[in-house]
């Protein structure tokens, strides 16, 4: 299946799993504006009876026209003729409030226009500082100061409508979940066709890298089956050294692929000891010089550490160097030209090997760690590697308790920044 598949595919799903829980949140919207309807038309009944049985309990035939009236979402206003004991209120409100089920907690407050005040009832489920919210409210939504009139307030009013949905919330969890594990899913169909590209890559590269030393052995091995090539001694010297040399190649290719093998499979254990990174870098240089004398390139190097000592293995160490270098030579611009420096700082040791290669973008450096991942060349072909180097110099550095940074441009070379505790602070 290709990309562009996969990305029809995508669209179609996310296309139609957005849709509906587009749906579903309409739906549940709906339902909670028809239940928050329903509830504030049970709110005006039960205090329309309330004010009908204090006007029953007063002998008041007055009629009143729209005894209630809603002044904020969940506080309501109720307008009576004559005032009324709080605790008669109370008990009218909880018995007519059970009658419709609105057996919720809620504060009331009575308005007495003869001393003009708010009388308060007593607390009925409802945390002291709403009552703040009800006076403010009422002082300033209050119908006329020449009447009697009280005031309820519901403080959880939205949680009791969503208790009301029930099966509408739970429909939209399971829709909700369902949407997670679908994008889930789809992120792991990605990652696998990534790595799966990654594989294919990989095992082209590895067949191309092993193909071409097996073919300049066999091809080197015909011209030795020859009887007359004794009579030539250097052409046979230097057919035997084509042997040995590919071989060479052959073995390093493998342990290469061997040693990401071990590291996949488990921690390495490092027989760490004090070792002199000047060293170590001294040695690796010098087995680059055949190299970079064919390639007309150059080291420059500035080891200016005072305390070149740290706490490692010398063979992982000397490996994290060589496929610095290695990756340097491979991607120069031209001769290679590679600096490398080290510096104390703190508690470590810095070591920078900056390069004259093709750079990298943002994007690419993001990925440059990744195992089988390669830097793309262009038309360019001749850049031999598994694409393995570079993730086996991170977790180096990490099993050495360092760091590594990486500074980029397209077309401005690279530069490694790799840190580790100085021998007295390692771990």
């Amino acid at each position: 299946m290709n990309r562009k598949t996969i990305r029809i595919i995508i669209f179609l799903a996310l296309f139609t799993v957005v849709g509906i829980f587009s749906f579903q949140l309409f739906w549940v919207n709906k339902a909670f504006n028809l239940q928050e309807k329903q509830f504030n038309e049970r709110v005006h009944v039960a205090l329309t009876n309330v004010v009908h049985e204090v006007q029953k309990m007063n002998n008041d035939s007055a009629a009143i026209y729209e005894p209630v009236k809603q002044i904020t979402s969940n506080y309501y206003l109720a307008f009576t003729n004559d005032t009324l004991h709080p605790y008669v209120l109370e008990n009218l409100l909880i018995n007519e409030f059970k009658n419709k089920n609105l057996d919720y907690d809620f504060e009331y407050i009575l308005y007495d226009c003869f001393n003009d005040s708010i009388v308060f009832g007593n607390f009925v489920g409802l945390e002291s500082e709403a009552k703040n919210t009800v006076i403010k409210a009422t002082k300033g939504n209050s119908w006329t100061k020449v009447s009697h009139y009280f005031g309820v307030y519901f403080p959880d009013k939205d949680f009791y409508i969503i208790d009301e949905l029930g099966i509408w919330i739970v429909s939209t969890i399971f829709l909700l979940l369902v949407v997670i594990f679908f994008g889930y899913t789809i992120w792991v169909i990605l990652q696998q066709k990534k790595l799966s590209e990654i594989r294919t890559d990989f095992i082209n590269n590895m067949t191309h890298e092993l193909k071409t030393p097996i073919s300049t052995i066999s091809l080197s091995t015909e011209v030795l089956s020859n009887p007359n090539i004794s009579k030539d001694p250097e052409r046979l010297k230097s057919y035997a050294n084509i042997i040995r040399e590919e071989a060479e190649r052959l073995k390093n290719q493998v342990d290469k692929v061997l040693q990401m093998a071990t590291l996949d499979k488990k921690k390495v254990e490092l027989e760490k000891e004090k070792v002199n990174i000047h060293e170590i870098i001294e040695k690796t240089v010098t087995g680059f010089e055949i190299i970079l004398d064919a390639n007309e390139g150059k080291i420059e190097k500035s080891l200016s550490a005072s305390n070149p000592f740290i706490k490692g293995d010398s063979t992982h160490l000397t490996n994290i160097l060589f496929n610095l270098i290695d990756n340097a030579i491979k991607y120069a611009q031209g001769n290679p030209i590679i600096e490398i420096s080290t510096e104390n700082h703190k508690n470590g040791i810095y070591i920078r090997v900056r390069d004259n290669g093709i750079g990298m973008s943002r994007e690419e450096q993001k990925h440059v760690f990744e195992k089988f991942y390669r830097v793309p060349t262009g038309d360019r072909h001749d850049v031999k590697g598994f694409g393995i180097g570079l993730n086996y110099v991170h977790r180096m550095v990490k099993q050495h308790h360092g760091k590594i940074q990486l500074k980029s441009q397209l077309k401005s070379g690279s530069t490694f920044r790799i840190y580790f505790p100085s021998y007295k602070n390692a771990k």
